[in-house]
């Protein structure tokens, strides 16, 4: 929400809060963004996606995890999952192993990247239910590069793209 603020916006923010509607919100460089629930087929490849990389997390050290802050209370974003090592206890996380962004209409996954790699995100999953694709991407020096396979978890693009029961 851009300055100026509506006079009733302390009411409002309160209110998301209150009915727990602010969950997906972000802060972008201070700016908030109130994102709305997800589309429904978002949560079904969400369940998925923890069903399936849950095992292979572990096996790798990592631990899978749901919605995170990364960043600080100034500028953050709520990716859908990540990967962690190891999990620290707090609200805001500096940076993750691997997160995951899963595209909902209109959402604004892909213009996180520069935000996720500033942070050091060493890679990014973006799954879009819709189009019933997968981008695996890894960070190589301050950009994010499209791969065939992750090097943090036994695990490809194609093979994710064949075990997604896509809704």
């Amino acid at each position: 929400m851009r300055d100026p603020q509506p006079a009733d916006f302390e009411a409002l923010l309160e209110r998301r809060r209150r009915l727990g509607q602010d969950l997906f919100d972000e802060v972008w460089e201070g700016v908030l963004h109130m994102n709305p629930a997800p589309h429904s087929r978002h949560g079904d490849v969400e369940s998925q996606l923890h069903a399936l990389l849950g095992p292979l997390a572990r096996a790798a050290g990592l631990r899978m995890v749901g919605l995170v802050n990364i960043g600080d209370a100034q500028d953050y974003r709520v990716p859908d999952g990540a990967l962690l090592r190891p999990v620290p206890d707090a609200v805001y996380l500096a940076t993750a192993a691997l997160v995951i962004e899963i595209v909902s209409p209109s959402d604004e996954s892909w213009e996180k990247l520069g935000f996720y790699a500033a942070r050091g995100v060493e890679e990014l999953l973006i799954v879009d239910p819709e189009k019933k694709t997968v981008s695996w991407m890894r960070l190589e020096g301050s950009e994010y590069r499209h791969v065939k396979r992750s090097r943090l978890i036994e695990l490809g693009t194609a093979e994710l793209v064949e075990r997604i029961d896509w809704p």
